[in-house]
């Protein structure tokens, strides 16, 4: 199978979760999180925390399978070898992690209010949807091109990222924004628990990611 660049993988391992890289900027950055989920906590916009939590272990769920893809077969799919303040696991640093914690309450925001309005003649979520994990497809376009951020397979790439990581990603926040109270609890919570466990059993007791 070719690899684009297998030396990332080895690159990012050797920073993986080290001190070492750490960056004073990593603290405003997540005390500007911890605002905007305080600001729409105090105005009510629970629709929105949620859509952005939905988004957000999804994210999480994805990261470890990526992990847990290096471990099983010595190469992750995509790898942050370099440029971040903390590496979290092999795909993921704390600065993509940060960013995507809020990613979700940016896509539930623009948004209309009403899920059945169209857009183009599609429904607006999924539009949302789309669109969304079209653009974020294109930014790692821009981001392989950086030290930062590496496809390490030959076959991995925009498209496939935009399959089976951003739409996902953005149709967690735009459809859960619009679910129950308890749909909501229940999707988030359920992949809280998951991801809990998996990074307790892979990261911390058997140390696979």
């Amino acid at each position: 199978m070719t690899l684009n660049n297998p030396e990332a993988t080895a690159q990012a391992l050797n920073i993986l979760r080290s001190g070492s890289t750490f960056q004073w900027y990593v603290i405003p950055l997540l005390v500007i999180v911890l605002y905007i989920y305080a600001n729409e906590y105090e105005k009510g916009n629970y629709r929105v925390i949620a859509g952005g939590l939905a988004l957000y272990m999804v994210h999480w769920f994805v990261e470890i399978i990526n992990a847990l893809i290096q471990h099983f077969s010595g190469h992750a799919l995509w790898t942050v070898p370099a440029c971040s303040a903390f590496e979290i696991m092999v795909g993921v640093g704390i600065e993509i992690s940060l960013m995507f914690s809020i990613a979700g309450m940016v896509a539930c925001k623009l948004m209309p209010k009403d899920p059945t309005v169209k857009i183009m003649g599609i429904n607006n979520r999924l539009f949302f949807s789309v669109t969304n994990a079209a653009f974020a497809s294109i930014l790692e376009i821009f981001l392989v091109q950086t030290p930062a951020f590496v496809w390490v397979y030959g076959w991995w790439g925009a498209l496939p990222v935009f399959v089976t990581v951003y739409i996902p990603f953005f149709a967690a926040a735009c459809y859960v924004h619009d679910w129950q109270p308890r749909a909501q609890k229940l999707f988030i919570g359920s992949l809280f628990a998951v991801n809990a466990i998996a990074l307790i059993l892979f990261a911390g007791i058997l140390k696979w990611i």
